[in-house]
């Protein structure tokens, strides 16, 4: 693999992770 395969892969993931942690915020918030 090269560097801008990793960068590439690194960032879809963050993508995922912050998509996933903005969802878990709102369902809080909705709850409380």
């Amino acid at each position: 693999m090269n560097t801008f395969e990793v960068l590439s892969l690194m960032l879809s993931f963050g993508m995922f992770v912050i998509a996933i942690l903005k969802y878990k915020d709102n369902d809080e918030n909705k709850n409380s």
